[in-house]
């Protein structure tokens, strides 16, 4: 019996979830449907989130203007909003999240920089 290192196995399995035992599913198929993000988790006091490390903030829900940029992971956000399309495509294109960039500039996240599935936050009514 040949030994396989740990991380290998693991990579290889990992692989084959992602692939499926037939290979690849066609974009938008059965397989690309069954995948779901993790929901964003209270933990007492604010609602966390995994995010994409180096995602701006901005000011408002038009995208006008960046404040920061958010490179700590997970993050805490405070509620979700609809707005101007967010270019950024998803499942809510239009979904921004407030929060606080990590130089300490309040602000709002596009939801396709947030990987955690956003729908468990609170809606607020920003405009």
């Amino acid at each position: 019996m040949r030994k396989i290192p740990v991380t290998v196995a693991v990579l290889g399995a990992t692989a084959a979830m992602a692939l499926g035992a037939a290979g690849p599913a066609a974009a938008g198929g059965p397989r690309e449907a069954q995948i779901q993000a993790s929901p964003c988790w209270w933990n007492g006091d604010r609602f966390w989130c995994n995010n994409r490390s180096g995602a701006p903030v901005f000011s408002d829900v038009h995208g006008s203007r960046i404040v920061g940029y958010m490179y700590t992971n997970p993050s805490w956000f405070g509620c979700r909003s609809e707005g101007d399309p967010t270019g950024g495509g998803g499942p809510h294109p239009n979904r921004w999240v407030i929060t606080t960039a990590d130089n300490g500039a309040a602000g709002v996240m596009k939801d396709s920089d947030i990987v955690s599935e956003t729908d468990s936050l609170p809606a607020c009514g920003i405009s």
